[in-house]
């Protein structure tokens, strides 16, 4: 197997081991377990003991002293944070009837985290929209149900058990050691409900003092129960849906390049490119003669422009969208779109913050029509769907709404980012219920993350490895990107999207590598933006296979790095009719 041509990196993913009891088993890897599943029905999708930085970034832990006995497992664990260390004591117990998992840390030095502690993940196929009931500290019972559209905010708060089916299977998970809440992880792309200790309300980043020590725990059982009423899955799919057009991101500095280089637009057959314009960067006047040079020599290409305005509070928005237009009109460039977003949208607003000082949205896009009269205008966010769901557009206002994806937020090793692929009909949906019948694109959707809206900023990977929340993913240059790219088109396929970004022109999220040659995935995106328009005659991504078939060709992935042909994709003439 050649690691570099499938992940664009030699380091070789994760290997997990498979404990079992009984008809129960789980997988270890890196100390978290994973797919609890009792006579092949998934019950858990994880339990793990995480610690995470002050930008949101997760700590690798340093693993020793680890022994398996069984279904027993122990290891040491050290999460280095700089200042000071975190020395975790983990204890793993599979029976054929539970799974517990205990912690005692202890601190070394002062260690700064925005969380430390177990989280719990259950799967969202089969799990969105059926009940719950949710156990609270005081002996309380909540008899509720799991969110079927992906809740802003937490869906269940000061939890100490949550029990669901699965199957056949009564499932109970009680948590011990600290006040546990739930989120809504799909939001961010991921595949899962996630419960976790230390509620968002509380100050973060907080300090764990030199000797402070920590204790929780995790006990899950499970006995058999009547069959449930299944849930219906939670799918985007508008009648008679077609393709999108496919569009490329790139900045003044890209369109300078691509000016100089035309044929690099042209062999990829994208039907846009997404113009970005960051005000708060010190763009103006000169990146928009950029895009204008750039649109003389690409005339038959669509340029949308992505207008990060600064949108302060308490100026003139009038008088500020009045010297964007004026920009425009000295520059040449004529977009076809113009999409705005308040710079400080560009940062998330956790539940328990205050929100940061900012015009209301109505008003800003009153100012953008006044403007830009008869262009069409888009709102939304540059960055990902839980800013659009926690700050919804207008009713009635903007043509087009939309915002990015990105699968590396929480983690990123290959697993999870192919399982987020799970995720996105759920965000497909949801958006469309927030935003109705209006035009809706889908903006840069990568591997790697272009902008950080979790921390101060993305997270450096000189070492070329699987990193959550890093600007430049060595998969990205690989077979991976490649197949996870065709499972992306899969998934949105049938929800009415008009148009995608699914890659950069240049740069580490980009299909041209430095010397001009086209990475991997490249060749997938042709193939995709060849079928614009085209009607979807079938979309699915299931059992590590992702499937996209048109009238005239069939595309098809492995997802997995499994089989003749790991993270192999094909594009096929369709299959004769009977």
């Amino acid at each position: 197997m050649d690691l570099t041509r499938l992940y664009g990196t030699d380091k070789p993913p994760r290997r997990g081991e498979v404990l079992r009891a009984g008809d129960a088993q789980v997988t270890l890897e890196a100390g978290q377990l994973r797919h609890l599943r009792v006579g092949g029905v998934e019950a858990i999708r994880a339990v793990s003991f995480l610690v995470r930085d002050r930008d949101w970034g997760t700590v690798d832990p340093v693993i020793t002293e680890l022994s398996m006995k069984g279904g027993h497992v122990a290891y040491a664990a050290r999460y280095d944070m700089g200042g000071g260390s975190l020395d975790a004591q983990v204890t793993l117990t599979l029976t054929p009837d539970s799974l517990t998992a205990e912690v005692v840390a202890v601190a070394h030095g002062t260690v700064e985290t925005n969380r430390a502690g177990f989280t719990v993940l259950h799967p969202i196929e089969g799990v969105a929209g059926a009940p719950v009931r949710v156990g609270h500290p005081d002996g309380s019972i909540e008899e509720a149900h799991f969110p079927a559209l992906i809740e802003p905010w937490q869906p269940f708060k000061n939890i100490a058990s949550l029990t669901h089916q699965a199957g056949g299977l009564r499932v109970e998970c009680r948590l011990e050691g600290d006040v546990f809440e739930m989120e809504d992880q799909r939001q961010w792309g991921d595949a899962s409900f996630k419960t976790y200790n230390r509620p968002l309300a509380l100050p973060w980043p907080h300090a764990i003092r030199d000797g402070a020590e920590l204790r929780q725990a995790v006990r899950i059982f499970w006995t058999p129960a009547p069959a449930a009423k299944p849930v219906a899955p939670i799918r985007a799919q508008v009648p008679d849906a077609t393709f999108p057009q496919t569009a490329l991101v790139l900045t003044a500095t890209d369109a300078r390049r691509a000016t100089a280089n035309p044929d690099d637009l042209r062999r990829i057959g994208a039907q846009r490119v997404l113009c970005h314009l960051d005000i708060a960067a010190g763009n103006g006047l000169a990146e928009l003669r950029d895009f204008a040079a750039l649109h003389a020599a690409l005339p038959d290409l669509a340029h949308d422009l992505e207008l990060i305005a600064a949108c302060l509070p308490d100026s003139d928005l009038d008088a500020e969208f009045a010297g964007y237009a004026a920009d425009l009109e000295a520059s040449g460039f004529r977009p076809a779109s113009i999409m705005t977003c308040p710079s400080v949208d560009r940062q998330s607003t956790p539940p328990g913050s205050d929100w940061p000082p900012c015009p209301p949205l109505e008003a800003i896009h009153a100012a953008a029509r006044k403007a830009f009269p008869g262009v069409t205008l888009g709102g939304g966010m540059a960055s990902f769907f839980p800013e659009l769901n926690r700050k919804r557009p207008p009713a009635g206002a903007w043509d087009y709404v939309t915002h990015g994806l990105c699968p590396i937020v929480h983690a990123a090793d290959d697993l999870s980012v192919m399982e987020t692929l799970e995720a996105v009909p759920h965000i497909l949906a949801s958006a469309r219920g927030i935003i109705g019948k209006r035009d809706y694109r889908l903006g840069p959707s990568t591997i790697a993350m272009r902008q950080n809206p979790y921390g101060s900023r993305t997270i450096p990977n000189p070492d070329r490895d699987r990193v959550c929340m890093a600007d430049n993913d060595p998969r990205q240059d690989g077979a991976f990107a490649a197949a996870w790219t065709l499972g992306l088109a899969a998934s949105i396929a049938p929800a009415g999207v008009t148009v995608w970004t699914p890659a950069a022109l240049y740069g580490p999220r980009g299909l041209v590598r430095d010397d001009g040659n086209l990475r991997s995935v490249a060749a997938v995106v042709q193939a995709l933006a060849a079928q614009a328009g085209q009607p979807v005659r079938g979309a699915t991504v299931a059992e590590g296979r992702a499937e996209l078939a048109f009238d005239d060709a069939t595309l098809t992935a492995n997802l997995t790095p499994d089989g003749p042909d790991p993270f192999g994709w094909q594009s096929r003439p369709p299959s004769p009719k009977s």
